[in-house]
Parts: structure tokens; sequence; C-alpha cells
């Protein structure tokens, strides 16, 4: 999976007057706004006194059976205290010494940090720090029960989906291919596009296109990696879904902590797993969903 935008425009940035977070306070005006709050000690302590302990890498190679295909995952996490911020990237994307260059670094640094999962790894360490996925922080637990990697995979999968409010014959737009939320999506009839950077095609033959800008004026709703926060390509996205009112739901183990941040300001709902995540244990676990209304999204797939 790499959740991915091809090269095209970005579209132009909404004129529309900041919404507001749950908690009251105004949604940031972009991903770069939120690390200035951050930088500016607005969120919470100042990043400056605090100091990543840990910093370390995931890979993971998956090939589930009665799947034809496999694909291969790198995640970067950063401990915070008792905080684990992550940022999903490419195998080999990062440079030598840059795990090493994290650990014992504060936490400003890093988020001024000239590698983009850096800094996202350090936003969502220092986040999930301040205001961890609680209820009081406006995050519903979602039960994940014990299983195979894809047992586990495909209860995800549902929860995921749920998040989704489309009518029948609406598309959606699947930015970062996972063949569960592919799998949820069918089941439920919902027509969709495929959109990942690695191109090729689904574990049912359907072509994967690589540009999802273009594709932006033929869907109803996108559903979203984190990993566009990693790669650069999540603004254009949320700009898009403010500006024409589009149904964005995100599903993040690249960012927990920091989409939930831009609900209202073009991200309608997010599924949040922070680390550890489903592929490293069989045993339950638990998501965090954000913007959910009960009892409308089931009936609506």
């Amino acid at each position: 999976m790499s959740g991915a935008i091809g090269a095209g425009p970005a579209a132009p940035a909404s004129q529309e007057r900041p919404a507001s977070t749950s908690s009251g306070t105004t949604a940031p005006a972009s991903y770069d706004d939120l690390v200035n709050r951050a930088l500016a000690g607005r969120l919470g302590p100042d990043p400056r006194t605090l100091r990543i302990a840990v910093a370390f890498t995931t890979s993971q190679v998956v090939r589930h059976d009665g799947r034809r295909g496999g694909y291969r995952n790198e995640v970067l996490s950063l401990r915070l205290d008792r905080a684990v911020g992550s940022c999903a990237v490419e195998p080999g994307a990062l440079s030598e010494g840059a795990v090493d260059d994290c650990a014992g670094a504060d936490v400003a640094r890093l988020l001024e940090h000239p590698l983009t999962p850096v800094g996202v790894a350090a936003l969502d360490a220092y986040l999930m720090h301040v205001a961890p996925h609680t209820p009081e922080n406006g995050a519903l637990p979602r039960p994940l029960p014990a299983g195979s990697s894809l047992e586990k995979s495909r209860a995800r999968a549902t929860a995921v989906v749920e998040l989704l409010d489309v009518r029948p014959g609406q598309t959606v737009l699947v930015v970062g291919v996972v063949n569960s939320l592919l799998e949820a999506l069918r089941s439920r009839g919902v027509p969709y596009i495929p959109c990942d950077l690695k191109g090729g095609r689904t574990e049912w033959g359907e072509p994967i296109v690589t540009d999802a800008l273009a594709e932006l004026d033929h869907c109803d709703a996108v559903l979203a990696s984190g990993m566009t926060l990693g790669n650069g390509s999540f603004e254009p996205l949320r700009e898009h879904a403010l500006r024409v009112g589009k149904q964005l739901v995100m599903f993040a183990q690249t960012g927990s902590a920091v989409l939930p941040r831009f609900l209202g300001a073009g991200v309608s709902a997010v599924c949040a797993e922070p680390y550890p995540f489903f592929w490293l244990d069989g045993g339950p676990g638990v998501l965090h969903r954000y913007g959910h209304r009960d009892g409308c999204t089931e009936a609506a797939l």
C-alpha cells in the first residue's frame, strides 16, 4: 500500500471561515499551520523542552493465505513519554542515520526536520502526548477482536468503511490500496476507484490508478490513508474536500493523532490506530474513531 497522489495541480486553498474543533479551538488552516502552532507552544508544552527517548522502525512483509499478492511496509516510530507517534514510509526511503538522528532530539528540532516523515512522526508523538485517544478528546473506542492478521485486517476494514456515508451508486476514491478495505466496499455494493502510486491491479484484477487528483471529480467521497501526510499529498485532498463539501474519511496508522485535528476542516471522520498496529499482534486491540455518527452509515452502505 502506498497512500499517495500522483503529480497534478494542487487545489486552491478554501476561502471559507476556519472550522472549530470539538474542543472549541479553531481548526488549523493547513498541516504547516498545525506544525507552527505546535512549535509556538499553542497546543501544549514547549516542544523544545520535550525529547524523544526512543526511535525505531518496523518493517512488514505481508502475504495472506488466499490472497494472490502481498506488500511491504516500513514505519518510523518515535517514543515521547507514554506516547508513540508514527509515519509509514516506502521501504528504503529513510536516509541512513535518520533514526539515530531522532533519538534524544527535542521535538521542536524534529518538527523542522528536512525529512517529512520524521516531522510527521514527531508531530504525531507530540499530539498523542498532549491529547491521547480518549472519549474526553473526542475519540470513540472500537474494540478489535483477536485473530489472524487477515481476520484483524478485515475487522479493521469494517470499522473504517462504517465511517463512510454514501448513497447507493455513489463512488468512493480509495487512496492507498488495502485489499481488505476494497473487499469491505465490494461486499456492500459500493463502487470505488482504487488509487496507489505503485499502480498495478487489485486482488480482483481492477486497474489501480496512480493520480488521485485526476479522479477527484469522478468520485462522491474519498477514503484515504494517513500515509498521504508523509508524502505531502494530504493537503490537496483536504482542500478539495473542504472546497466542494465532499466527504473525506481517513484511516490512520500514520498521524493517528494529527488527522483528528482537521475534523470539520476538510476531514469528515478518522479511524485512528496508533502503535502497536493490528498486524503486530494476534491479541485483541482497539481502534479510535472520530466523527462517527451512529446509525447512519450502515443504512447508507
